[in-house]
């Protein structure tokens, strides 16, 4: 506030007089400020409980699927040669794997020329990708590449270019005492990921060794020449039996042939390669176990934010909260109900407890011999009744938590009413504070008027003062 001479010409202290009105009337912004930072403290309430219940839904849905169920352990006798990975829905299994033949990838390696040298011919290479059965080709459903090469053109360069080309076929340069070689490989193993080269050399040779063509790779050909004519590598598939069975792939994975598991061939067995696949406890105690956590942590969050110290005399955040007392008996109620449909119906039959504080204990021991038999377990957690309240514990659960986190849901419209009561108490905020300054421009109005008019009746009295006083003296 700038300097100010209200009162000057009444002697009152206009200023404090303002500033004390001025501050009863800005008296009920202190509690609407109070009312504030609770509002704010239970948004920040209700954010974490989201967070908690959005990691229990993630548990009980894992507990709620056919996936959460299915974890095995895979074993190998020798998993140097063989090994197995579930990639699917499996079911415990064992069953024998011998290994004939790896997959490879068709390779071959050219003449050398002088080392930086160009090839000294151009032309066309025709690259085509296909089968070969003895010397006869059957070209696969990928178009053939052309890949156009200058007489200036080195080794290296004609790589890079059928690199470039995308013809499913590496490229590169092999340099040793004789020069520079091309040395080519598909780039996918399997009978059908073969390859043929026709030249057409631009010196009219296009089935011989020189020129161009000596970078030709056609076992169809009348006579061998260019790199047909040198040692190669075919394309191969993989040969496996599965307890006596023949199965092939083009890879050295053999996916499909048991369901839900990808069998991984690494080497030539000389005798069969045991595999068992078994129910993976450990996988689905980690499950549970996350399930119990997730609900302790809701439950315990909840426990202190509504809840009551005597000794302190200190309530938490969301001390009589309707919504929060709620959702934490509705929780711990579900989790004591019973499950129709198997040999199991409450959790305590598989030693998870729920203590007087709602908290959830778990008896490893009693959980363990109960997954000696998971489909049981299973029925407990997953089960899907007609009556969805015979459900499943966990489908109970997801059902409840997915309904609160719904954009409609309980949490969601708790997070719209408080954000509806910040605004009216920034709302009544507002209208305090235009309410208090209202009633210090009133005041200060009526205090300057007082005080000019104060000050004329005073002037008036000192002159009539000397007006008297002078008429006495002139007597």
């Amino acid at each position: 506030m700038g300097i100010t001479t209200t009162g000057i010409g009444s002697g009152l202290d206009v200023e404090g007089i303002i500033t004390k009105l001025v501050a009863l009337e800005k008296q009920p912004l202190t509690s609407l400020q109070i009312k504030a930072t609770i509002i704010q403290t239970k948004i920040s309430d209700y954010s974490q409980v989201k967070a908690l219940m959005s990691t229990l839904t993630d548990t009980a849905s894992k507990l709620s699927l056919d996936s959460g169920w299915n974890s095995l352990s895979v074993a190998s006798s020798d998993s140097t040669a063989v090994s197995a990975t579930v990639t699917g829905i499996a079911s415990a299994t064992s069953f024998s794997v011998g290994v004939q033949q790896l997959a490879k990838a068709q390779s071959t390696v050219s003449s050398a020329v002088t080392a930086g040298v160009s090839v000294g011919s151009s032309g066309t290479l025709t690259l085509q990708l296909g089968t070969w059965t003895s010397n006869a080709f059957t070209a696969g459903s990928a178009a053939s590449v052309p890949v156009t090469v200058a007489a200036t053109d080195t080794m290296a360069q004609i790589a890079n270019k059928i690199n470039d080309s995308g013809a499913g076929v590496i490229a590169t340069v092999l340099t040793d005492a004789s020069g520079d070689r091309l040395m080519l490989r598909s780039s996918s193993t399997g009978e059908s990921a073969g390859f043929r080269i026709q030249a057409t050399d631009d010196d009219g040779n296009n089935t011989d060794s020189s020129g161009l063509s000596k970078l030709a790779f056609d076992l169809a050909a009348p006579t061998a020449y260019g790199m047909g004519a040198n040692t190669y590598q075919a394309g191969q598939n993989a040969k496996a039996t599965i307890n006596g069975i023949a199965i092939t792939s083009t890879t050295n994975k053999f996916a499909g042939a048991v369901a839900g598991l990808t069998i991984n061939a690494t080497e030539v067995t000389t005798s069969n390669v045991e595999i068992t696949a078994t129910n993976d406890k450990a996988a689905i105690t980690t499950n549970i176990q996350a399930f119990v956590d997730a609900y302790n942590a809701v439950n315990k969050y909840l426990a202190d934010a509504t809840a009551y110290d005597a000794t302190t005399k200190k309530s938490g955040d969301l001390q009589g909260d309707s919504t929060a007392i709620g959702m934490r008996n509705m929780l711990r109620s579900m989790l004591g109900t019973s499950v129709v449909g198997g040999s199991l119906t409450h959790l305590s039959d598989i030693g998870l407890s729920i203590a007087r504080d709602g908290s959830m204990t778990v008896d490893a021991t009693k959980l363990s011999t109960a997954l000696d038999n998971p489909a049981n377990v299973k029925t407990l957690f997953a089960q899907k009744n007609t009556d969805a309240s015979t459900n499943g514990i966990a489908r109970k659960v997801k059902a409840f938590a997915d309904g609160l986190l719904a954009f409609s849901g309980g949490l969601n419209n708790k997070a719209d009413a408080l954000a509806a009561e910040v605004k009216r108490n920034s709302d009544d905020q507002d209208k305090v504070t235009a309410r208090a300054a209202s009633v210090e421009k009133r005041l200060r109005t009526t205090y300057t008027a007082l005080d000019t008019k104060m000050a004329g009746l005073t002037a008036l009295s000192t002159y009539i003062t000397q007006q008297v006083e002078a008429w006495n003296s002139s007597r």
